[in-house]
């Protein structure tokens, strides 16, 4: 008989704190705020029409903007995000669906905890 294992999946998210210290430092406090507020709001909807399309089987809709997506996770700092979303694209790109659905759960962790993280250092200000 085959023995199962199981694995937790525990991986921090990068977050780069100084992006956001920059944010702030450039465009003052409230256009800081809008900026990071759109790009999160941004970066969710584009995660939840990704993971919808993956239990639709459309890849072509998986795929529509990414490159969008990895921007604004660049601009607010979200380095292991944007590796997430490189990777699921190449995936994508590839055909490899076992891949893909790994590296999509992988991307929706980290976007769980990027996000949160983000907003937690809403106080972060110069």
């Amino acid at each position: 008989m085959a023995q199962v294992s199981r694995f937790t999946c525990d991986e921090a998210s990068a977050l780069d704190p100084a992006r956001i210290v920059v944010l702030y430092a450039q465009l003052g406090d409230v256009a800081a705020e809008q900026v990071i507020s759109t790009a999160m709001e941004d970066i969710a909807q584009y995660l939840v029409a990704v993971e919808k399309a993956a239990k639709a089987h459309q890849c072509a809709k998986m795929i529509a903007d990414p490159d969008a997506t990895i921007t604004l996770a660049e601009q607010i700092g979200l380095s292991s995000l944007v590796l997430a979303a490189q990777n699921l694209q190449v995936c994508i790109e590839a055909h490899d669906h076992i891949a893909q659905a790994a590296v999509l759960a992988r991307l929706m962790r980290l976007a769980d905890r990027s996000l949160t993280e983000v907003w937690d250092l809403g106080d972060l200000r110069l």
